[in-house]
């Protein structure tokens, strides 16, 4: 029997029982009538469990995550999702750049978020292609790294890395010499060990985590950057095929279908609105707006309030704005860290853990000290996918590496929970700092042939020095 990952109403639950005690809801009453029904807890790692629950089970979730959507929470005031409300919230939100004076009122557009008061004007003319290929480079090849052991232990990636030398981690994986009791215990991610390891990588496979800059890359070329968030929806219909979905995007993508609209595709039996999902699509949004963090957040709000909502959206928008001060070449990752914080409401869970995970960082020598004390913070309570602790670690891996490349990508993997995704963040904005593809070890970047492998468009075996210049070009349109 078909098991669906990451839609079936009785997988959701668990999960948004769970959602629901962290962004301030009260679901224990609502527990309770699942646990007494019999029903199952949430899939620990993949979006399904094995068995299919019965017809009443089933309905009865459904019920039950309606009920858990309409609880109030005690956090909305300091967890807005809405960009005004998130903007006000924001005493330091960086002016936007250009022409236009800071505050002036954005021009709404049917469809979605209005588009960013910065998004007309001109970016700094200091982001050449060869930031640009270099972040394109390493965001795959941080994402490379990290997929042989998604979904593994932390103990268990520090064990394989071990058994071969690698550790602290340094570069790919490998099988070579790894005990087979230790794979017997901890097998490589089942649909990433034939294309990731050091001795069978041949070009960069597809990866939802370069597929969504791509469709990101085709949303500009469509629709500028006054895109809205239904013009995202309308290209995702177009040219994402299902099933390289997951999670938030899995259930917004759905929810398309079924007629629904956003921002609502984001809300509607999604237990995973504030998961990385979000994140992992912001890159182009930094990367087109260089030197205006504020229309790059801006930006990656229209994106992200398809799937997410509140901490979700706060990923993407932090990661968008830091990539976009990392762009102009001008700042070291300390300060574009710094910039991404300003456009995050200071009282979310989000702000929390990256100014903890950064103090963390620049107070112990150690980085394996740092990922204990993150995951002793945030593993008890939440899912390996979620945001808030993925975008922890990003931040404590490139504050502990100085924003050097190599150091940042291997410290993002190493610290576990979603190891491609938070490679590929920290290795675009490390590979942005290093300013040329010559800047990045060749050890990283031969192995990648100059070639992507992607089901979007027709980009399908694109090289990274195209898409740098097809970057550049939607970076200088208006």
């Amino acid at each position: 029997m078909l098991r669906l990952t990451w839609v079936q109403p009785e997988d959701l639950l668990g999960h948004e029982l769970r959602q629901a005690t962290q962004d301030g809801r009260e679901p224990k009453a609502i527990a309770a009538r699942w646990r007494a029904a019999g029903g199952p807890e949430a899939p620990r790692t993949a979006g399904a469990s094995p068995s299919p629950a019965s017809r009443y089970l089933r309905q009865l979730a459904e019920d039950l995550l309606d009920e858990l959507a309409d609880l109030p929470s005690a956090l909305a005031d300091d967890e807005p999702t809405d960009l005004e409300k998130i903007r006000s919230a924001c005493p330091e939100w960086p002016p936007p750049a250009g022409s236009r004076a800071a505050g002036a009122a954005p021009v709404p557009r049917k469809g979605g978020t209005p588009s960013a008061p910065g998004c007309a004007t001109h970016p700094s003319s200091a982001t050449t292609q060869s930031h640009l290929e270099s972040a394109w480079l390493g965001r795959a090849a941080g994402c490379l790294l990290g997929k042989p052991v998604e979904k593994l232990p932390l103990e268990a990636i520090r064990q394989l890395a071990k058994s071969t030398g690698n550790w602290p981690l340094s570069t790919w994986f490998t099988e070579r010499g790894v005990p087979q009791e230790l794979l017997a215990a901890h097998p490589w991610n089942r649909r990433s060990a034939k294309t990731s390891l050091a001795e069978n990588i041949d070009g960069m496979p597809e990866d939802d985590d370069l597929n969504y800059p791509l469709l990101n890359l085709l949303v500009l070329q469509r629709h500028t950057k006054s895109f809205t968030t239904t013009d995202v929806a309308r290209t995702w219909l177009d040219e994402l095929p299902a099933g390289r979905t997951f999670t938030a995007e899995r259930i917004a993508y759905r929810n398309l279908l079924t007629g629904l609209e956003p921002p609502h595709t984001a809300r509607h039996r999604n237990p995973f609105r504030e998961w990385i999902g979000a994140l992992i699509r912001a890159d182009v949004h930094g990367w087109t707006n260089p030197g205006d963090p504020a229309a790059a957040a801006e930006q990656a709000h229209r994106d992200a309030t398809l799937t997410h909502t509140a901490n979700g959206v706060y990923a993407a928008m932090f990661t968008a704005a830091t990539i976009a001060q990392a762009a102009t070449g001008e700042h070291d990752v300390h300060t574009c860290l710094r910039t991404g914080l300003t456009v995050v409401p200071p009282r979310s869970r989000l702000a929390r853990a990256v100014h903890h995970a950064i103090q963390l960082a620049r107070e112990h020598d150690d980085f394996d000290t740092v990922v204990d004390e993150l995951h002793a913070t945030h593993a008890p309570s939440h899912h390996w996918v979620h945001a808030v602790p993925n975008t922890a670690l990003i931040a404590a891996a490139l504050t502990h590496a100085d924003g050097d490349f190599s150091g940042s990508v291997c410290r993002a993997v190493s610290g576990g929970w979603d190891t491609d995704s938070n490679g590929a963040t920290a290795g675009s904005i490390a590979g942005l700092l290093a300013k040329d593809p010559a800047a990045l070890p060749d050890r990283w970047t031969a192995p990648l042939k100059n070639r992507l492998s992607t089901s979007i468009g027709d980009f399908n075996g694109i090289g990274f020095d195209t898409l740098a210049h097809l970057t550049h070009r939607e970076t200088h349109r208006s």
